[in-house]
């Protein structure tokens, strides 16, 4: 009945398309996660918060740099428009 089975599922590149693992095989989802201390976590989250607010800073900069050069470039193209 296996055989039936598995000749009918389309191989690609070597491996079984459409079947989950084999029975053989562990998955290493049923290992516990390591244990890590909440105040590890809280400093990582603080950290990446912080960096989170400062690239978002920093693309605010350089979009009311975008702005400005925007507008001037537009004072160019009508000032060239007026020669």
């Amino acid at each position: 009945m296996a055989l039936i089975f598995l000749s009918s599922v389309p191989k690609k590149k070597g491996h079984l398309v459409g079947l989950g693992l084999r029975s053989r095989s562990a998955a290493p989802s049923s290992a516990p996660p390591p244990y890590v201390d909440p105040e590890v976590l809280t400093d990582q989250l603080k950290d990446k918060d912080d960096r989170i607010s400062a690239l978002e800073t920093q693309m605010a900069a350089q979009q009311a740099g975008y702005e400005t050069q925007k507008r001037l470039n537009e004072q160019m193209m009508e000032m060239m428009k007026r020669m």
